[in-house]
């Protein structure tokens, strides 16, 4: 684990593949609190089974924020297999520099909403990504949250279901090595 990243009152911890047995249960817990009102939903019932996935992945990255020890709130993801970055069928000619970066989680307990928090763990999830690219996927039901990625410099490229029980997301791209990208506050 890497040492911690402190912004006011809020504490960012850096987790690994490795630290999964550890942090999993945090996860399962900050997912409860933030869903409690949509856990009958047979789709976010499966959320174990995507902490699990993602987890397993080698290049798993975590970042839990952490206000005076609690948890509240994680943003994690994996880099792309290259060459099955399957955001291409959005794109008419993908950049030159494909190395993407599956930004697949995050998420921000209701107490903590519109603090900033979700805004400094995206930021310290992808300061030093060596991929060129992110992409993500927005349930389009909720309006606020992709205008909020577009804000950070993200734009939707297509519409994507990719399990026949899931929302069609809005598929969304941010090019690291933009300039729109560095202006929003983040460091190479």
């Amino acid at each position: 684990m890497e040492h911690p990243v402190t912004t006011p009152a809020i504490e960012l911890r850096h987790y690994g593949h490795d630290d999964l047995p550890q942090i999993r249960q945090t996860l399962l817990d900050v997912h409860a609190d933030a869903y409690a009102d949509q856990m009958d939903d047979e789709f976010n019932q499966k959320f174990p089974w995507f902490v699990d996935h993602w987890g397993g992945n080698p290049g798993f990255s975590c970042v839990i924020a952490y206000d005076s020890g609690e948890p509240v709130g994680f943003a994690y993801g994996a880099p792309s297999a290259p060459g099955r970055e399957w955001w291409r069928e959005h794109v008419d000619e993908p950049p030159a520099d494909s190395t993407t970066f599956s930004f697949s989680e995050l998420m921000v307990r209701p107490k903590w909403r519109k603090t900033g928090v979700s805004e400094h763990l995206h930021n310290d999830l992808l300061a030093h990504r060596p991929e060129a690219l992110v992409v993500l996927l927005v349930d389009p039901s909720h309006p606020k949250v992709q205008a909020l990625y577009e804000r950070w410099g993200y734009k939707k490229v297509g519409n994507r279901q990719p399990f026949p029980d899931s929302p069609n997301f809005a598929v969304m791209l941010l090019d690291l090595h933009s300039a729109a990208f560095y202006q929003n506050g983040y460091e190479k």
